[in-house]
């Protein structure tokens, strides 16, 4: 098809404008240099089976963001039959395989950043590379953008609340698509080095798109990327490059120290390594951080230690919902051997009063229980700030999904594992939520038709949040303007995830809790400064 064909018919002219459209976003944003530019329309061109460029003479408006072009070429996409079918998964495929052609090299975007980094610092280099991240549009900040966001004032401090809508969410199809497939043998992970220029398929995402730093943790060969759905501001994930478990060790903590040598404005954290209180993600060595304040590093120390083979590192108690112990020192060396020895000593640690025993047996076989949650930063003296979150996966009758996980009264808001970014004070929460936590709104401002319908129908989307919300009648009525049962209904949210929270510690904030939290400082040997 020649270009002036294409102009008598709409569909073809708007495709070959977004093209264009998107050649200039990507040199405007440097995603391409000057000489690239007719090499990748040409890949687009191929792409979209046109054989000669846009030759309308109507002005192209700027992009503010690729978006609004990339949706008229995959539309145009779906209709010449480049995808099967116009569902989010598949869009997504075609969305990277588009952008991928918009791109430097791993090479080039590897040697920019190093670059950036000898010339101007590490954090002109990452800003250079995040915001590359975004208009590539592998960082989806049109779904990010979607996601609710409000803050909640309790008594640890301002805890940050979100429904997370920005992972596309796959139809019943396509599910039971995935599920005939065969378990993945390349990339083995979502995390593996090699999904850099992966084209995807139905159940794996395609990151044409994707870039990744090399960086030395310890000497050992790691890798630094942008989450896709960023949770917060720079979200990034660091990886092992090679497929290697996740294993807490002394080595683990060591590279999270060396990290924050390397990149010194961002903090860095790992999920624990057991199952319950561990990540998503078991299977494959990284961890998360970003250039972010989370509420767990405004939260106030309790009570201070020292211990005597350690000098220089203080060891506190956190006022937190969850049981956490801080180290500030100067010396990373120092604060890496007492982080180490605690580690240590509460893998081994048990306390029947307060539930916590470290291991049980399984057909004759030693079950472990207690890991930590470790999560580093810098202060603004320059000094080392390192938080263990102790953890503890047991179960038992009474709380067959976790002793320490969000109890069974509390899944109608959330059942998943309490991970790194919530320990921090940050909730995710299901998108089911948005639409469900509205409808709790509505209620509450007076809608008895709503609150009649959830009693009767046994399928309504309120059935599960039924007790709750006759909970918030008794207490609140049904009479309040939307927006004044808006805020209630998030507030009352905030207030379940701080309790979910305390479901999470290992230590309760009870008198009781309080005193088996000292006990095990004790325990290792810590004094309490006065």
């Amino acid at each position: 098809m020649n270009a002036s064909e294409a102009t008598r018919t709409t569909p073809q002219h708007e495709a070959l404008k977004a093209i264009d459209l998107l050649v200039s976003f990507a040199l405007e944003r440097r995603l391409i240099e000057p000489l690239d530019e007719d090499y990748s329309r040409n890949l687009l061109l191929e792409l979209f089976g046109f054989s000669e460029p846009f030759m309308g003479d109507e002005a192209l408006e700027r992009l503010e963001g690729p978006q609004p072009a990339l949706d008229v070429l995959i539309d145009y996409g779906f209709g010449i039959g480049l995808i099967p079918e116009n569902t989010d998964t598949y869009r997504d495929l075609l969305d990277a395989k588009i952008m991928g052609n918009l791109m430097a090299r791993p090479s080039e975007v590897i040697r920019e950043f190093e670059r950036l980094e000898a010339a101007q610092g590490i954090e002109a280099a990452t800003e250079r590379f995040y915001q590359l991240s975004i208009d590539s549009n592998y960082i989806r900040m049109d779904r990010v953008n979607k996601n609710v966001y409000w803050e909640h004032e309790s008594e640890y401090g301002t805890i940050e609340m979100t429904i997370n809508l920005s992972k596309p969410e796959k139809s019943p199809k396509e599910i039971a698509m995935a599920k005939l497939l065969p378990p993945p043998v390349y990339p083995k992970c979502q995390l593996c080095r090699e999904n850099v220029g992966y084209a995807g398929r139905v159940n794996h995402p395609a990151r044409q798109n994707l870039r990744a730093i090399p960086l030395a943790l310890n000497g050992e060969p790691w890798l630094f990327q942008y989450s896709p759905y960023v949770y917060y501001n720079e979200h990034c994930i660091v990886f092992h490059h090679n497929h290697v478990p996740m294993k807490l060790t002394k080595d683990s903590l060591r590279r999270l120290l060396a990290f924050v040598n390397l990149y010194p404005h961002y903090f860095i954290g790992s999920n624990a390594d057991l199952p319950i209180v561990g990540g998503s993600i078991l299977t494959h060595d990284h961890f998360q951080g970003g250039r972010h304040t989370f509420p767990i590093q405004n939260a106030p120390k309790e009570a201070v230690f020292t211990h005597s083979d350690y000098s220089g590192v203080s060891v506190s108690i956190v006022k937190w919902p969850m049981s956490v112990l801080r180290l500030t020192g100067q010396d990373s060396g120092v604060l890496l051997e007492l982080a180490d020895m605690i580690y240590e000593s509460w893998k081994q640690y048990s306390d029947p009063e307060v539930d916590i025993l470290a291991f049980s047996e399984e057909n004759g076989e030693k079950i472990p229980h207690n890991t930590v949650t470790p999560i580093v930063h810098r202060t603004p003296d320059g000094s080392y700030e390192m938080d263990l979150v102790l953890r503890n996966n047991r179960t038992s009758e009474e709380y067959p999904a976790g002793i320490f996980h969000p109890h069974e009264e509390m899944h109608h808001i959330k059942k998943e594992n309490i991970g790194l970014i919530e320990v921090m004070g940050l909730a995710i929460l299901p998108g089911r939520l948005k639409e469900e936590l509205d409808l709790t709104s509505d209620i509450l401002a007076g809608d008895s038709d709503l609150y009649d319908a959830m009693m009767d129908q046994k399928d309504h989307a309120l059935k599960l949040h039924q007790p709750w919300i006759e909970q918030l009648i008794a207490k609140f009525g049904t009479e309040r303007s939307k927006e004044e049962a808006w805020k209630l209904v998030q507030s009352e949210v905030g207030s379940i995830f701080v309790e979910i929270l305390g479901h999470a510690g290992v230590y309760k904030r009870t008198q009781a809790g309080k005193e088996a939290f000292h006990r095990f400082v004790s325990h290792i040997g810590c004094v309490q400064a006065h």
